[in-house]
């Protein structure tokens, strides 16, 4: 709770840089997070590699409805606490939620039903819709059962298209505090507010489009959403703040009206306090004895960059863009947009920028590239980039990042090497994908190969 109190207080100690729109906007969302809520549940951000149990909601037993889910897998194991169950031997953290009538007694038969196998109720968020109401849980049930026989008992005491799958500790984390947590990073960072969408909604896959229709990828344009979002089942869409459309899609889990509000308080407060992004930076010395100066940059830095590029040869831009040179520029508002990643940059005393690395949201997918300027290559300083930018992504919940460049990179190559950590390689018509897996007990960053950080500004 420290670490919302300092970012809460860091925001208010900036005066009229958050106005009261700014705090009225925490406090919708915050609400909306406490709305119907005695405790709470924590989603989970990205899916490891196991299934751990989770199954789709099941086939409600009543005629005239079916499933509304798919087969989930891929959550990470948790949640199994020896002798944590009242009766002895070994427990698990289950997530689950699931429709019931909305009269009388009906909760009162599901929760009589859990206890009857044991199951503790840790906590428990409501959802009313329409028709019914859809009971959110964190429970806590001997080891020995599984998603599928949980499901079919909730079914039988009255429960509809129940969706359960494994959790773990951190779900014990109350709703207040962890929305208040997620807009304070947010209103510290634009690029925090797609990874606070997902810690907020789940396991889900968030895309930034642009403003005008695509006929191609079948987008909406920015016009065909209206200024309160629209919510369709499985997918809710949301203005951006600069523009274009926020969509996001839960397939194997319905959005509930609740949650809709949620991201779109979430969305209003990331508009109303416009572009911005941490402002703290590193300096480091390079072999030779220079200085240089990490620090994030966004769409403020595009004429900055287009300097870069004027000084650099066309084989660096080439191995950078993989296309038309004369092309590069074009690339720059979107690569230094905080709603698509982040990027850092490195600058001499003077302020020139000679170096630019990012780490893109690529739906469920993290991309990171590097453009250094000819003259301050081989010095380690894309390695020092990328070392931070993979380590963005693992403070993230990211499991992997992949670079794409060409096989006559051998300088990106050779960076991605110096991570130390387990890579794939695929190759195509000359062009290079590689992958590093963010093993748990390998994520930090790699250091420096030849300078040294000398400290913070």
């Amino acid at each position: 709770m420290s670490d919302v109190t300092d970012a809460v207080a860091h925001l208010v100690g900036h005066g009229t840089a958050v106005p009261a729109l700014v705090l009225a906007s925490l406090a919708a969302l915050i609400a909306t997070a406490g709305f119907h809520t005695r405790w709470s549940r924590r989603h989970g951000q990205a899916p490891p590699a196991d299934d751990t149990g989770a199954r789709p909601p099941t086939t409600e037993r009543t005629a005239g409805t079916g499933s509304t889910g798919q087969e989930t897998t891929g959550f990470e194991p948790g949640g199994s606490e020896p002798g944590g169950s009242e009766h002895g031997g070994e427990s698990a953290l289950w997530r689950m939620r699931t429709t019931v009538r909305d009269a009388p007694g009906s909760l009162a038969v599901l929760c009589a039903a859990l206890a009857d196998r044991r199951i503790d109720i840790l906590s428990l968020q409501t959802h009313p819709l329409a028709e019914g109401t859809v009971d959110e849980f964190l429970l806590r049930a001997p080891g020995e059962l599984s998603g599928t026989e949980l499901a079919d008992l909730v079914t039988a005491a009255g429960g509809a298209r129940t969706w359960t799958e494994r959790a773990d500790a951190h779900d014990l984390v109350d709703a207040p505090t962890r929305v208040l947590a997620l807009a304070a990073r947010t209103a510290l960072d634009a690029a925090e507010l797609p990874l606070a969408l997902r810690q907020l909604l789940g396991r889900c896959t968030i895309r930034s489009l642009p403003a005008t229709a695509d006929a191609r990828t079948g987008a909406r344009a920015a016009q065909d959403v209206p200024p309160e979002g629209t919510l369709e089942d499985t997918v809710l869409r949301l203005r951006a703040p600069e523009g274009g459309v926020i969509s996001v899609e839960r397939p194997h889990l319905p959005f509930t009206p609740a949650e809709f509000a949620r991201a779109r308080a979430l969305v209003e407060l990331d508009a109303r306090l416009g572009p911005r992004v941490p402002r703290g930076r590193d300096v480091l010395t390079l072999p030779e004895g220079s200085d240089i100066t990490v620090r994030r940059a966004d769409t403020r830095d595009v004429p900055a960059a287009k300097a870069m590029h004027e000084r650099c040869s066309t084989r660096t831009l080439g191995l950078r863009y993989h296309g038309p040179v004369g092309d590069a520029d074009r690339y720059l508002n979107h690569l230094l947009s905080p709603r698509f990643g982040r990027t850092l940059a490195a600058q001499t005393a003077s302020g020139r920028i000679v170096a630019l690395g990012h780490l893109l949201w690529d739906g469920d997918e993290t991309e990171v590239a590097l453009l250094v300027e000819d003259g301050w290559q081989r010095r380690g300083i894309g390695g020092e980039l990328l070392g931070r930018l993979v380590a963005m992504a693992a403070e993230t919940g990211c499991e992997s990042v992949y670079a794409v460049t060409q096989a006559s990179n051998t300088g990106m190559v050779a960076a991605m090497r110096g991570l130390g950590l387990p890579l794939d390689y695929q190759i195509e018509e000359g062009t290079l994908v590689v992958t590093a897996r963010l093993d748990p007990a390998a994520r930090s960053a790699a250091p420096l190969p030849h300078g040294e950080r000398i400290g913070r500004e």
